[in-house]
């Protein structure tokens, strides 16, 4: 599944890892597009994960037709789910469906765990909110205030007779920085400002956080472009990194792509927004590379016409593609490819 294009750098490896609890929309393919690009320019490999940790939200079926309408789009992987297989592993360093990875995570842990980074909490959300914490950064929650941070043997022991702890990583203070490619310096206190965060729910699960850096550092990732509502979580997955004696990879987070509310005001798209996402496109019968010209568009890489973007595949952008080409700021979509 490897296009034609620059000479392959074998050390350079992209990727990309939708999650199977809702429909593709217009702003993940968008992302997907441009880490797809971001690889490819640089005569790169490319991955696809999929990321269906958490069982219960994972709808059935819908992995397979996510990588069918990335395929649509003109996007291929060279590791991950082949299409041409029956969906089976293709690379040496499978699987990659994080559901079939919980041994990599466990043994991550339990590096951790050794050097005592890692121990049990038996808080509740509803506790940690009683506590009156601080909040994170948005959507995190408020800042775990280290309530179990410090039990004794005794203690923990008594308090799992009746409840299974989580697991959390005991975070050193201090700032973490890194230059983010597309979003500029960063700097975060994950300890001021988030707290030790949790490694593995009380349920199992393990984490979002934890996941996503075995997986990439197994898999050979040297670039992660991804969506900037994930930039808060960067700092969390660089500590892991760090104390994990992995190598970080180099982030770019791109600005998000927003739709009209029903009030007319820019809002987030989301996995409900049916009328843009890929498998509604698919299905009116959208042409692929008209959808393709609208990302492109959208993100800097060619100019509009009256009529719309002139109609391409991933693979012509290629030798026009750079980083600095992408716009600073959210952009706002119609839900038409021919609206670019």
């Amino acid at each position: 599944m490897t296009p034609p294009g620059p000479a392959r750098a074998p050390d350079e490896r992209g990727r990309f890892a939708p999650s199977p609890s809702g429909e593709l929309h217009l702003g993940n393919a968008r992302t997907a597009l441009l880490a797809w690009l971001w690889s490819r320019s640089a005569g790169g490999g490319f991955t696809l994960r999929v990321e269906d940790l958490d069982e219960p939200r994972v709808r059935p079926g819908l992995a397979e037709r996510q990588l069918d309408e990335l395929l649509w789009l003109g996007l291929d992987w060279d590791e991950g789910p082949d299409p041409r297989r029956g969906f089976a592993d293709l690379g040496p360093r499978g699987p990659y469906r994080q559901s079939l990875r919980g041994a990599h995570y466990a043994a991550a842990v339990e590096v951790l765990r050794r050097e005592g980074h890692v121990y049990e909490c038996f808080c509740s959300r509803a506790e940690i909110e009683a506590a009156s914490a601080p909040h994170g950064p948005e959507g995190d929650g408020p800042r775990y205030p280290g309530t179990c941070a410090n039990l004794s043997q005794a203690h923990r022991d008594e308090r799992r007779r009746t409840r299974a702890p989580a697991l959390r990583l005991r975070v050193p203070p201090g700032t973490v920085s890194f230059e983010d490619a597309l979003a500029g310096p960063q700097g975060t206190d994950v300890q001021a400002q988030i707290g030790d965060f949790v490694l593995r729910r009380a349920d199992g699960v393990f984490s979002y956080q934890l996941a996503v850096v075995v997986d990439d550092a197994a898999m050979g990732v040297t670039q992660v472009l991804r969506g900037r509502d994930l930039l808060p979580s960067t700092a969390r997955q660089i500590l892991l990194y760090r104390l994990l004696g992995l190598e970080v990879p180099r982030f770019a987070h791109a600005p998000l792509v927003l739709a009209a509310g029903e009030g007319g005001e820019p809002t987030r798209l989301s996995k409900r927004d049916r009328s843009l996402s890929l498998s509604t496109l698919r299905a009116r019968g959208e042409d692929p590379r008209r959808v393709v010209a609208l990302l492109a568009a959208l993100s800097g890489l060619i100019d509009p016409t009256p009529r719309g973007a002139p109609a391409c595949t991933p693979a012509a952008l290629v030798p026009m593609f750079a980083l600095g080409k992408v716009p600073a700021g959210a952009v706002l979509i119609s839900g038409s490819p021919e609206s670019a």
